[in-house]
């Protein structure tokens, strides 16, 4: 049995682990991510990286991380969320621990723990998409990650939906990911508390709009909160619609769903797929990709992380 360890660093958070080559994870530790301090994430993972294989025989590291990454693997160019610009990750990691690191964009980690052990396991393409912070992404076509040309392919997020629409965090204006990601249910949710539409919210968050999150929405449609659960069903309508133009590009098997607001279930699932299967170019006249919820978790992107090291 050969063990990797795979770190899935994020706006929120940063997760490492360690992985058999079954996709089980053996041990996991977490902490905090200081996403404003490039020197900071980098002290960060290697801390992780030399707790864990002080206790475990690590041949390979993989790094998903939430940005831009060379064609090398190993520079994160730009990160829309994270204090990463043209940083070379891989270098102090590997002399920090003395093994091979990659370095993979998070989303393309994710897609391919999906594929390689949970929702795609059983087809040969899959597109995920990541509903967190952001939207993200990541293709498998024909049993192959799809890196693209300088290794930046799949940043679905950042596919124009609106021209001149919101500003995003990348600096263009009307992206997909500032209508179908978190960070938009949010802002969902409290426009429509400071327009008087949403009592319960209001309530639960102690009258104050700014205290209204991600988790505190969730939690209100789960429990039939009406202006929640329409919070819920605008997210999906524009998620279900860039997925319908992207499917007409690629034609997956399955697409997948996953990121932390996916954790919601048919609150995104079903709005999602009725958009998706509304704008779905020649629908009733061709095979229709299933659209599934992700089944690994917050735990794919480590587990995919710590294979593509395995498979480097």
């Amino acid at each position: 049995m050969s063990l990797t360890l795979g770190v899935d660093v994020g706006g929120t958070k940063i997760l490492a682990g360690v992985v058999d080559d079954d996709g089980r994870i053996l041990e996991q530790v977490r902490v905090t991510s200081p996403a404003t301090d490039a020197g900071a994430i980098t002290a960060a993972i290697v801390g992780l990286v030399k707790d864990l294989t002080g206790r475990h025989q690590i041949e390979a590291v993989g790094v998903g991380a939430a940005g831009y990454i060379d064609r090398g693997r190993s520079t994160v160019m730009f990160a829309p969320n994270i204090a990463w610009r043209d940083v070379n990750l891989r270098t102090p990691i590997e002399e920090a621990s003395g093994l091979p690191v990659v370095i993979e964009n998070d989303a393309n980690a994710a897609a391919w723990g999906e594929f390689a052990f949970g929702a795609a396991a059983e087809v040969e393409s899959s597109l995920m998409v990541t509903v967190g912070t952001g939207v993200g992404g990541g293709i498998v076509l024909d049993g192959a990650l799809q890196r693209g040309a300088f290794g930046v392919a799949a940043e679905i997020g950042h596919l124009r939906v609106v021209p001149g629409g919101l500003i995003c965090g990348c600096g263009n204006h009307g992206c997909l990911e500032s209508y179908a990601s978190g960070s938009a249910l949010v802002r969902y949710a409290r426009d429509a508390a400071d327009a008087g539409h949403a009592p319960g919210l209001l309530e639960r968050a102690g009258g104050s709009v700014k205290a209204i999150t991600g988790p505190l929405v969730t939690e209100a449609a789960q429990a039939g909160d009406e202006a929640a659960i329409a919070a819920f069903a605008e997210l999906g309508r524009w998620l279900g619609e860039g997925i319908a133009s992207l499917v007409a590009v690629l034609d997956p098997d399955v697409i997948v769903l996953g990121g932390g607001v996916s954790e919601a279930g048919d609150l995104l699932l079903e709005p999602t797929r009725a958009a998706f299967r509304s704008q779905l170019t020649g629908r009733g006249h061709r095979p229709e990709a299933e659209l599934r919820l992700a089944t690994l978790g917050n735990e794919a992107g480590l587990i995919g992380a710590a294979d593509l090291a395995r498979h480097r």
